[in-house]
């Protein structure tokens, strides 16, 4: 095909004006939570824990359905961290639309098992815990910490 051929829908790219058949199926679109207000906020909400993400879903004032995601040092470097934040992002594009709760802000936490773990195993999870958020069967709250935390000075 030479350059000075017009190029169809077929061929590569689409005329001016056609729309495309993924925007005829458009999903709900996920906004991305990014103050500390709304991570701490979802923190008091329901808590789901899998082996490779912890789920936290709480619901917001009127916000459609928002995501965050977080993962802490205790994960790895840097390059360990953004990989599995990358496959975190990846289950979210994936199946947050589809199956995520309207109106829920949803904050998914890393865990240090999940950056081997089998992406469809991953992926089997998210779904199990969606479906327990979406009933509203959360794990138990977890027990205050006690003592400083690791890199803190104790008080005097």
């Amino acid at each position: 095909m030479s350059g000075s051929q017009d190029r169809t829908a077929s061929g590569g790219e689409e005329p001016l004006g056609a729309v495309s058949c993924v925007a005829a199926y458009a999903t709900p679109r996920l906004r991305i939570l990014q103050k500390r207000s709304d991570f701490v906020a979802a923190n008091s909400g329901l808590r789901v824990a899998r082996g490779g993400v912890v789920l936290l879903v709480r619901p917001n004032a009127d916000a459609g359905m928002r995501f965050g995601i977080t993962v802490t040092k205790r994960i790895g470097n840097a390059v360990v961290r953004n990989r599995m934040k990358r496959r975190l992002r990846a289950l979210v594009r994936e199946i947050l639309p589809v199956h995520g709760l309207a109106g829920h802000d949803h904050v998914l936490i890393g865990r240090e098992s999940g950056v081997e773990r089998d992406f469809a195993t991953m992926r089997d999870e998210l779904l199990t815990a969606l479906e327990r958020a979406r009933a509203g069967k959360g794990d138990p709250p977890r027990k205050p910490r006690s003592g400083p935390r690791s890199g803190q000075k104790p008080k005097r």
